[in-house]
């Protein structure tokens, strides 16, 4: 009965965030049908038809699988990641379209730039505010507000998932040494991590500083996101094994950790004060694990027993 009870459990924890993700998908990337005459929300849709009718007013409109219509008003920006596009009425920013055909009607207005792979259609009467730009030039994500942070958030979480898994599958050693030194030596790894997350970035520029130390401190500071996004996911496994118990599967346990931490990343300044703690926390779980293992001695291998002289006859 005992194994039965830690397998419920775990199942329990695992239905719980892949329900808690898929909630809050459906929560923020409504279908555009589902949106109110004249509401003034942004406007999120996974994949389908994101259409903003005539006399509508949105906020930012985002789709990442499908066509865009637009004949009302977007007050923001319009990003589209893969569909074509129709535009008839106003987008007060940028217009962003990274696969597919886009086609601007004569009377509609663009304030912002038009950022497109393919050469637009743009009809005589049209008016665009900004300037005609290819995806691959430089342009300022910040501008696009709620659209940008949800395509990170994607993003973000595609990508720690995809370590983290890749991690366990290649060193599955690493689940026991995370279990272990967060378990045992919980203030030890936070000071390892603060230490460790605050002082690189200044020995990265102090390197920059020194002439003959450039290459040194530009590689550093280019290695800092990839460090903090490992112990980011160092510390969401971490939190899965107080959750799904030692030794159940290394994968499930990180899944439970890695949806509760990309839950908490779709709040506001909290999802990145809990994304600091937790990348201090990862960081100085892998210092202490690696310590540890610096410093255990290897098991000496015992000698195999001569064999035994056949009794005579």
């Amino acid at each position: 009965m005992r194994p039965r009870s830690r397998h419920n459990h775990t199942a329990a924890v695992s239905g719980l965030v892949i329900g808690g993700l898929v909630a809050a998908l459906v929560l923020i990337a409504a279908p555009a049908r589902a949106q109110d005459v004249d509401s003034r929300d942004d406007l999120v849709v996974l994949t389908g038809s994101l259409v903003v009718a005539e006399g509508e007013t949105v906020g930012s409109a985002v789709i990442f699988d499908g066509p865009a219509t637009i004949d009302g008003t977007v007050r923001e920006s319009l990003v589209v990641f893969n569909g074509p596009v129709v535009i008839s009425g106003t987008v007060d920013r940028d217009v962003v379209v990274f696969n597919g055909s886009v086609v601007v009607r004569s009377g509609a207005t663009i304030e912002g730039n038009l950022v497109t792979v393919e050469s637009p259609t743009v009809e005589d009467g049209a008016t665009i505010g900004g300037e005609q730009r290819r995806v691959g030039a430089e342009f300022d994500w910040a501008s696009f507000g709620f659209a940008s942070r949800f395509a990170w958030w994607i993003g973000y979480s595609i990508s720690t998932l995809l370590l983290g898994l890749f991690l366990l599958a290649l060193a599955p050693g690493l689940d026991r040494a995370i279990h272990d030194a967060a378990r045992s030596q919980t203030g030890a790894a936070i000071g390892f991590g603060a230490v460790a997350f605050f002082l690189l970035p200044v020995v990265a520029v102090l390197l920059v500083a020194i002439v003959v130390a450039i290459p040194l401190g530009l590689f550093l500071l280019l290695g800092l996101a990839l460090l903090y996004t490992i112990g980011y996911v160092a510390g969401a496994h971490a939190l899965g094994r107080r959750l799904v118990a030692w030794p159940r599967s290394r994968f499930v346990a990180f899944l439970a950790g890695w949806g509760i931490l990309r839950l908490l990343a779709l709040i506001p300044v909290a999802g990145g004060l809990v994304w600091i703690v937790t990348a201090i926390f990862g960081l100085g779980v892998l210092w202490v694990a690696m310590r540890r293992s610096a410093t255990t001695p290897a098991t000496p291998e015992t000698p195999a027993a001569p064999p035994m002289p056949a009794a005579s006859p």
